[in-house]
């Protein structure tokens, strides 16, 4: 793919993957043909801020990140009694990098 559609990429993508994923991800990217550049915009990517949202008002965001197992199991037990629910408000954010990379990963291996 084109230096410019790479760093494009990149730039309005940085904030939903961690720092030290970055390189691997372009170096993927400037692996893939050029063809491809529409496929990665139409990448559905979920915001880190938005998911700690949803974890911090309503405790439903592994629904959002394909944990649905877990996100009954989270509803069932009221957040495993208030625990659980505190955890996930704390690793909401790497959580949701971390699916993004996968997801991204899963697309263009």
């Amino acid at each position: 793919m084109e230096k410019h559609h790479v760093d494009l990429f990149i730039i309005a993508h940085a904030d939903k993957f961690k720092p030290d994923a970055l390189p691997a991800i372009k170096q993927k990217l400037e692996q893939l043909p050029d063809d491809q550049f529409i496929t990665t915009q139409m990448l559905n990517l979920q915001n880190p801020t938005t998911i700690l949202l949803i974890a911090l008002f309503l405790g439903w965001e592994r629904f959002f990140l394909d944990d649905i197992g877990l996100g009954i199991l989270k509803i069932i037990t009221c957040g495993g009694f208030g625990i659980w629910y505190l955890i996930d408000i704390f690793t909401a954010c790497d959580r949701t990098k971390n699916y993004n990379f996968r997801k991204f990963n899963r697309y263009f291996i």
